[in-house]
């Protein structure tokens, strides 16, 4: 596998993490006890930090990164395996 591929996948795994790990660890301002600003959404965080976003997604993309180069590597899962319908008519592949 080509190094810009292996950046390129780490890239992509990055931002789906970054949406999975985001919502973990956020409280609003109702949940903390701590007055809103006027004009503030009611579901704005009261403690946002996106340090630790990044550094948890960056861990979690690492794992599902290594996960996917091992089977890369590995080929414990090809897209035969994913075939759930069959051949299709005609197919002469």
């Amino acid at each position: 596998m080509e190094w810009t591929s292996i950046i390129a996948i780490y890239a992509l795994f990055w931002v789906l993490s970054a949406f999975l790990v985001m919502p973990f660890g956020i409280r609003t301002h109702d949940e903390a006890d701590v007055a809103k600003v006027q004009g503030q959404a009611d579901s704005a965080p009261v403690n946002f930090q996106p340090g630790r976003i990044a550094l948890r997604a960056a861990v979690l993309a690492a794992v599902l990164f290594g996960l996917y180069y091992a089977n890369y590597v590995n080929g414990w899962i090809t897209p035969n395996d994913l075939n759930f319908f069959g051949t299709p008519p005609g197919y002469e592949g």
